[in-house]
């Protein structure tokens, strides 16, 4: 028997005292395109505001409270990414066990996490 709590969309936004809010629904109705177009805007403020930041933190220049700023809205835009990271993972399809094709998960091995080097966040 299908749950039908697996299939909530966590959306980009709160209730009024700040709980998640859930929609139910196949993905095609007026709250689910508001939901997309919201978290289009979510991620692109974020990406606006990483490009502002980085002369900022070039520059090391800065004041106390220009970096206080800065963190402060980078903290409140990586909230509303990862908000947006975790609705979309939520959905992806889960593979059968049956459909594995054997490959190991990226990694070293000790719990197949993704390992990347300082060089990729250059």
């Amino acid at each position: 028997m299908i749950n039908p709590m697996d299939n909530l969309r966590l959306l980009p936004w709160s209730s009024p005292d700040g709980k998640p809010c859930y929609l139910a629904g196949d993905g095609n109705g007026y709250v689910s395109r508001l939901a997309d177009a919201m978290e289009v805007a979510q991620l692109s403020l974020a990406a606006e505001l990483i490009e502002e930041a980085r002369p900022v933190l070039i520059r090391r220049t800065w004041s106390t409270a220009e970096l206080h700023g800065l963190a402060s809205e980078l903290t409140e835009a990586l909230v509303k990414v990862h908000r947006v990271a975790e609705s979309r993972g939520a959905r992806l399809p889960v593979p059968d066990d049956d459909e594995s094709d054997g490959d190991i998960a990226p990694g070293d091995g000790d719990g197949g996490e993704p390992r990347l080097s300082a060089d990729a966040f250059e």
